[in-house]
């Protein structure tokens, strides 16, 4: 038996903060120095979407400049960290024992909403690092029952991470892009969010575009929403929860970040 590694949920903010850390960076340096070092990483980030869960298998990921417009140092930095194609093998053993078909992607490199935020925690890039995609189409329920059947790995040394966004309207954030307090939209679903993780109201969470409030406002898509529920689920019940972040970004992009440090111990996956 062997006790678990805690789960985050990251939201990732601009592309910026891999040169401009900030506030963000400096909780994922914090991070990093704090959280028990994993054996590897399986990283769900919202700018991987396929119709099935597909993990990467690439032993030499490369780095996905996956944006445009921005200054050009940016494309030239690199996260060279080693792939985990075993992990994702392990990864898709788990998934399929829960009858949710999956597969490997052995070409896929790393995209900016695992990179980003991970040169900070690691900035040595001398973790193995799987990546697992998003299913938008299969709904917030489905990446709850993901996260369940992937949390064996956080006994087995990985550190699962969910990168995206608690609020993600960017056609707000254009227009806001000044703006220091939230929009007040954005304020009420973070304080509903809040509140149903330290309810553990998974029901509550899982129709959350029916139930929180200005959700569709909030997420007109849920891609970037997703990671948070996989994060959730791989915690097991009733996690210890903590916002190590808070704030917002251009009035409409909520910046609060979660750990969720599992209870109890579970064998090894």
């Amino acid at each position: 038996m062997t006790r678990r590694m805690p789960t985050l949920f990251l939201s990732h903010g601009s592309p910026m903060h891999s040169v401009e850390p900030g506030e963000a960076g400096r909780a994922w340096e914090n991070l990093g120095r704090t959280l028990p070092r994993p054996r590897a990483v399986l990283m769900v980030s919202a700018h991987w979407e396929t119709s099935v869960p597909m993990l990467s298998g690439n032993p030499r990921p490369e780095t996905i400049h996956d944006f445009g417009g921005f200054p050009p140092e940016l494309y030239q930095l690199t996260y060279p960290a080693p792939g985990a194609p075993e992990l994702a093998t392990q990864a898709v053993a788990l998934l399929k024992a829960a009858e949710i078909t999956a597969g490997v992607d052995g070409c896929r490199g790393l995209d900016h909403g695992a990179w980003v935020p991970l040169r900070w925690m690691y900035p040595d890039a001398d973790i193995p690092v799987a990546q697992l995609s998003v299913q938008p189409q299969l709904g917030t329920a489905h990446h709850v029952r993901l996260g369940r059947a992937l949390a064996p790995l956080t006994a087995d040394g990985v550190l699962i991470i969910g990168s995206g966004h608690t609020t993600h309207n960017l056609r707000d954030w254009m227009t806001n892009a000044r703006r220091p307090q939230p929009l007040p939209y954005v304020e009420a679903f973070s304080t509903w969010l809040a509140t149903t993780l330290a309810a553990q109201d998974t029901d509550e969470l899982v129709a959350y575009r029916e139930r929180a409030p200005d959700a569709v406002r909030a997420h007109p898509t849920d891609e970037h929403f997703l990671p948070l529920f996989v994060a959730y689920g791989a915690a097991g019940d009733h996690p210890v929860l903590h916002r190590f972040l808070d704030g917002v970004g251009g009035g409409a992009l909520s910046m609060d970040s979660y750990q969720f440090d599992p209870v109890g111990e579970v064998a090894h996956a």
